[in-house]
């Protein structure tokens, strides 16, 4: 019967169809705007070209070409063959373009990076001693720190590029200066500790002593793409500091450093001894930079403001709300020249708070039973706040602006999912339209929702879309036994036929906060429409995704609910969702599947061990098995410790419920995660091995968390559907 399929399907794709190496490689992505940066003078914005070769100043008022700031094919001094990335100076004098990028962790990256004085055709290099990472202008313009295998360095342009040494005591898997620590970058979602003061006159970071961290090795292979010839005769391993539920995490403490007489301060910062300091910021007053830190279990952050001079740190703002923070509020928090902008959950929805700098709160800038869910910024000239929220539903996303008297305005028209690009002014947004039937539309558009051009319309996208064969992508909600209403959408075979009954395959994540179930063109395993869904939907199956509790866009109650015992409630959703549709008349109940990725793969495992057998097949890609494996700051902000809460971390795991899984499993993970380690699925088959329950296990070589690089990918997403082609036909 399987080798019938591949041959039907062999024949489909002759005829047009969808073909798996298009999709994994990107073909119905379309186009899209990326990297754009909004310039000082509010009127403009600047972006790199298709071919990397510049770096283009357009109007935001019309979206024509008006400049090019910057071009490797006239430049002399060094070779520059692509620009990956560039940062402009404050004053727009001077940008420092990105090249020779490798990446680290998630976040993270070395890179070349080369000096270009605007208006000049040379460039020179900011520093002969190797690659930099986090490079940063001063307020001034006048100066570049940037780190250097954990020390920081500055570069005084106004004396030939002189560069000195700022730390000394920079050491791999002991001690960082200026950048974050693995844990820090991966769950507080950042690659840069270090900022300059307002006057440029000093400069403070975050050190991390990441001493007594434990380490954690992975085993490296030679492989390919790339390869890896040092390794070709014996296997290698990486060590890197990976701090566990429960253990030590990184020794934080926050410095300064005087640039004229060199001498560097420790601030004297109120912290526990086991708290995080997440974030560093710059603020308007040159005496004040503030400083973010948390307790451990996530519930209380506070904002200090401290003086790089005194060291003393007063606290202006603390923020308590019940059992955790969310990390993406504390990451959206704006400072503007007057005041803080701080999203928070406290009232039970994401609403936004304005504060003066001295932590004075002024008004509750937006309110009701929605989320805000982007935070553009506060424009201090006329008190409006611009952000996005779903008002509309949790499916939806719009883009407005709250003016000072409290009017509300939205700025977007269409239903489905908008981002935004606002000027500095904000008196123009670019703003990206899409839903799930339509690729994104580029918008240019002024202050008061006016829209002045069109950039991009993916009219080609949609025209190759035409002739593809794809089925309906339909939205959904229903209501499980226990009464709680979850949305879904579904994509249905091109010719769906009411009176079949399809198998089904069921795509998840399910993490805190998350969503998956969005009108938007990006929804799906692999975005672009759903289009590998759409594939699977070619090959006879319904495809469908339902966001359990836990997750995001309905308010603080739906999303912590799973709170000590992550798993748990998700997988009941999941099972509910299974037996919701075994009651449609258009499915087979005997023929139902269950798949996906990080948290959606320890879902995939908690619902086919919930205990109700409703799954046919699974496959679990890059589980994490027991949150005892995983780190500190993910684990600990919806778990607590493991001493704390023993019966959360045991009870409710995969490997407790080895010996109920239910339906046939494939599992995949790759070598070398950083993120969620092999151990996970090494410990988690060997419990199914004494449970004496079979399983299909799939290693990637040298693949980190995304399992991808040369034909990976497209090798694991064949797997995946000849699993279910073998066990659910």
């Amino acid at each position: 019967m399987c080798a019938t399929l591949l041959v039907a399907a062999s024949t489909m794709l002759a005829g047009g169809r969808l073909d798996l190496k298009d999709i994994t490689g990107g073909s119905f992505a379309g186009e899209s705007l990326t990297r754009v940066e909004p310039l000082a003078d509010g009127e403009t914005y600047a972006q790199i070209s298709k071919d990397r070769k510049q770096i283009v100043k357009y109007s935001f008022k019309t979206g024509k070409q008006v400049g090019v700031l910057f071009d490797a094919n006239t430049v002399r001094g060094a070779s520059i063959t692509s620009v990956d990335g560039y940062i402009l100076s404050p004053d727009g004098k001077r940008m420092l373009i990105q090249t020779q990028t490798k990446p680290i962790y998630r976040r993270s990256f070395t890179a070349v990076y080369y000096i270009y004085t605007l208006g000049n055709s040379s460039v020179e290099p900011l520093s002969d001693g190797g690659p930099q990472q986090a490079p940063l202008f001063s307020p001034d313009g006048t100066m570049i720190a940037f780190v250097r295998e954990g020390n920081i360095y500055l570069v005084k342009l106004l004396y030939g590029n002189s560069e000195s040494q700022v730390t000394k005591d920079g050491k791999r898997n002991e001690v960082i200066n200026g950048v974050p620590d693995w844990v820090y970058e991966e769950e507080f979602a950042t690659n840069s500790s270090l900022v300059f003061t307002a006057d440029s006159r000093q400069l403070c970071w975050i050190r991390y002593d990441e001493s007594a961290v434990k380490e954690y090795a992975m085993q490296l292979f030679r492989g390919s793409n790339p390869a890896r010839d040092e390794y070709a005769s014996y296997p290698g391993e990486y060590r890197y500091k990976y701090p566990v539920a429960g253990g030590d995490n990184s020794k934080v403490t926050v410095h300064s450093f005087d640039i004229k007489s060199r001498q560097t301060r420790q601030m004297q910062l109120p912290l526990d001894a086991d708290g995080y300091i997440p974030r560093i910021k710059m603020t308007s007053d040159p005496a004040k930079v503030a400083v973010f830190t948390m307790n451990r279990h996530q519930d209380n952050l506070s904002i200090y403001m401290a003086n790089p001079l005194s060291t003393v740190c007063q606290l202006v703002i603390q923020e308590k709300v019940d059992k955790y923070v969310k990390q993406e509020a504390m990451a959206a928090i704006k400072f503007t020249d007057r005041h803080i902008l701080l999203p928070s959950d406290r009232d039970g929805y994401m609403h936004l708070y304005l504060y003066t700098l001295g932590g004075q709160l002024r008004r509750q800038m937006t309110s009701g039973k929605f989320e805000v869910t982007d935070v553009y910024g506060y424009d201090e000239a006329t008190g409006d706040v611009y952000y996005a929220a779903n008002t509309l539903g949790p499916q939806d996303k719009q883009v407005y602006v709250t003016h000072q008297n409290g009017k509300t305005e939205r700025l977007t028209a269409k239903e489905g999912h908008n981002n935004a690009t606002f000027s500095k002014n904000y008196k123009y947004f670019i703003n990206s339209w899409s839903d799930k039937d339509t690729p994104a539309v580029y918008t240019l558009n002024n202050n008061s929702g006016k829209q002045l051009a069109t950039l991009i319309d993916n009219k080609e996208l949609k025209k190759k879309l035409a002739s593809c064969g794809l089925g309906t992508r339909e939205m959904f909600s229903f209501a499980t036994s226990e009464g709680v209403q979850l949305n879904g959408w579904m994509v249905k075979p091109a010719g769906f036929d009411p009176a079949r009954r399809y198998p089904v395959i069921m795509y998840q994540y399910g993490g805190p906060g998350n969503q998956q179930v969005l009108n938007s063109w990006n929804i799906g395993m692999c975005g672009q429409g759903a289009m590998l869904e759409q594939y699977f939907a070619q090959q006879g199956y319904v495809v469908v995704c339902v966001d359990g509790r836990g997750t995001g866009g309905r308010g603080a109650e739906f999303e912590k609910c799973t709170y000590l015992r992550l798993g748990e409630l998700e997988a009941k959703d999941q099972v509910e969702t299974a037996q919701w549709l075994a009651g449609q008349p258009y499915v087979d109940k005997d023929r139902i599947g269950i798949w996906g990725w990080s948290y959606g793969g320890w879902n995939t495992l908690m619902s086919m061990s919930e205990g109700r057998p409703v799954f046919r097949a699974g496959v679990a890609i890059a589980p994490p098995t027991s949150w005892r494996f995983y780190d500190t700051v993910y684990s600990e902000r919806y778990m607590r410790t493991p001493k704390e809460n023993p019966q959360g971390y045991d009870e409710v795991n995969p490997i407790a419920r080895a010996s109920k899984l239910s339906g046939a499993l494939l599992i995949c993970h790759g070598l070398a995660d950083d993120n969620v380690h092999f151990q996970n699925t090494a410990e988690y088959t060997e419990a199914l091995v004494q449970a004496d329950k079979d399983f299909r296990e799939l290693v990637y070589v040298n693949r980190n968390h995304s399992i991808s690089g040369g034909n990976t990918r497209n090798h694991l997403f064949r797997q995946a559907l000849n699993f279910f082609n073998a066990e659910m036909k």
